[in-house]
């Protein structure tokens, strides 16, 4: 996964992964979230792969638009 830039400061979103129909999300706590063209459509996955390399408006934009649209959420290592 890639760190996040997070240009803001504030977010919640510590890195990503992106794939051709896909975006990995993991947030502070740990846990990693897969977005797929499936579960929340091109126009958002391809939104937020490009928020994702932009450093900036990645954990609002899910908040407001995809929030439970994952395909799979994996908790963080040493978690269950």
């Amino acid at each position: 996964m890639e760190r996040y830039r997070d240009l803001s400061g504030t977010s919640g979103v510590t890195a990503y992964a992106i794939r051709a129909d896909a975006i990995d999300v993991q947030f502070a706590g740990g846990a990693v979230y897969t977005y797929t063209v499936a579960s929340a459509g091109r126009t958002h996955v391809r939104r937020m792969q490009r928020l994702a390399r932009s450093g900036s408006g990645l954990s609002t934009y899910i908040a407001q638009h995809v929030r439970g649209a994952y395909a799979a959420r994996h908790e963080p290592y040493g978690h269950s």
